[in-house]
């Protein structure tokens, strides 16, 4: 009797663990105790012919039929699975390969534009900068599911074509900006002050690293010259996020936060903070919003693991979020409480890289990384739900009011000034031969701490950390 590989497992779990004497002499089934003889005949199941242990016909029948119906049951669920996982998996693997393309023909365009030379130089150095954000904002290639060939060439090639053409765009945007430089002069108002809201003591000189023109703004620059690349399609909404904004929409008139306008700048005013003061209101409230929606919570969990983020990494992150966060209450007056939208899409982006030239994104990360991406919608929402029904500077007093009372220190925040000022006598102090590089002029350092503290780098705010400088 044939016995199939795939029924090998189930026969040998049918076997007796202690076999009797008469089963090892071959007298008895060793799967029913019935003994062999003209009516039922051994069958030999090793290890040898002559060996081991030996079942009847219908018992091994019987047990190759049971181990061929659950395997046909677990071919099929696993055929139902690989449907499943393909059908959600292609619609991810398009949209990667469509922001690969996107930027690639962005990457050529530049390029073009670059060599041409009708373009002016200033803007071909723009163009350069909104295309480099464009690049950084390509989050890494997703990992397909198990049941997906995980050698897709596709996704390598375009990877490595758009790798070609931002090799190609650098180079064309170098050689035009280096013949420029030699033939013209810095102008005596640099337009990018402007776009900065540097102070009247700027130099004009500024380190462009740090300049993040977000995903999409290549695309609308380029088409200022005339050249149209289509966009790749955005990110949708969290289910959860979408579900909690036409929430909204259904809910009662009830204000979430009764008198709270006439009661905060009391409180606000016990701390320093003029709420008359629109910019230092805006400030605080960026500050609150970071820290009640991203800092506070599970992110604590996920800092805490072995392959969390580094003390560098969050100072790093939460200043970046502290600008976009800043942003998006800005806009939210003109455009409603829905552009709260454009901080939420970057606080909760698995995928994006943090600031201060890290390589760390949440995805990577072990912990309660989904619990972070819906803490982060419910704070937001609640925030929104402020300024829908009680305006915009109700918004603001609520999450300035919780920057004084958890962050009063923070980057953003009117005592940072002073903190800082504790901090480097403090590293003055310090032995730095140990330090980054980034640390070795104290000028420099404080000067980039009041300013943007994140273009010290990541691994440069961790060591000042390490050193409880700021304690």
């Amino acid at each position: 009797m044939h016995i199939p590989a795939y029924a090998h497992d189930t026969i040998r779990a049918a076997a007796p663990r202690i076999p009797t004497s008469r089963h090892v002499a071959g007298l008895d089934c060793c799967l029913c105790d019935k003994p062999f003889g003209e009516e039922l005949a051994a069958i030999p199941l090793g290890p040898t012919p002559t060996s081991g242990l030996f079942g009847c016909r219908p018992c091994l029948t019987r047990l190759v039929t049971r181990a061929r119906r659950a395997r046909d049951s677990a071919l099929a669920q696993d055929a139902e699975r690989a449907r499943a996982e393909s059908a959600a998996w292609l619609p991810v693997r398009e949209r990667h390969l469509a922001r690969l393309d996107s930027v690639r023909k962005a990457a050529e365009a530049v390029a073009g534009l670059a060599r041409d030379g009708d373009t002016e130089a200033l803007r071909i150095a723009w163009l350069l900068v909104s295309l480099e954000s464009a690049y950084t904002w390509v989050p890494d290639a997703p990992e397909p599911p198990a049941s997906v060939d995980r050698e897709d060439s596709q996704l390598r090639d375009d990877a490595f074509r758009l790798d070609l053409a931002m090799i190609s765009a650098r180079e064309a945007v170098a050689e035009r900006l280096a013949y420029h430089l030699i033939n013209e002069t810095q102008p005596d108002e640099p337009e990018m002050c402007e776009e900065f809201e540097c102070p009247e003591d700027c130099s004009g000189r500024h380190d462009s690293t740090h300049i993040d023109c977000g995903p999409d703004a290549v695309f609308e620059d380029l088409a200022r010259h005339g050249i149209s690349v289509e966009q790749p399609e955005p990110e949708p909404l969290s289910p959860r996020l979408a579900a909690l904004f036409e929430k909204a929409d259904c809910e009662d008139g009830r204000q979430p936060l009764p008198d709270f306008d006439e009661q905060a700048p009391a409180v606000l005013a016990h701390f320093g903070i003029d709420a008359n003061d629109a910019d230092v209101l805006v400030n605080a409230a960026a500050v609150g919003l970071v820290f009640d929606a991203w800092r506070e919570g599970p992110l604590e969990e996920i800092h805490a693991a072995d392959d969390g983020p580094s003390d560098g990494e969050i100072f790093a992150q939460s200043v970046d979020l502290y600008r976009r966060a800043r942003a998006a209450l800005i806009a939210a007056r003109d455009d409603g409480p829905e552009a709260l939208l454009a901080f939420v899409s970057v606080a909760s982006d698995v995928d994006l890289p943090w600031a201060g030239s890290s390589r760390f994104a949440l995805r990577r990360a072990s912990g309660p990384v989904t619990e972070l991406v819906q803490h982060i919608d419910n704070r937001v929402w609640f925030t929104a739900e402020v300024i829908r029904k009680q305006g915009w500077r109700a918004g603001l007093l609520h999450r300035a009011t919780s920057a004084a009372f958890k962050a009063h220190t923070h980057f953003g925040m009117p005592d940072w000034p002073g903190s800082v000022d504790s901090a480097m006598e403090r590293l003055a102090e310090l032995d730095r031969s140990g330090a980054p590089a980034a640390l070795s002029d104290l000028a420099t350092v404080k000067t980039a701490l009041l300013e943007a503290p994140d273009q010290l780098g990541a691994d440069a705010l961790h060591w000042i950390c390490r050193q409880a400088v700021f304690n």
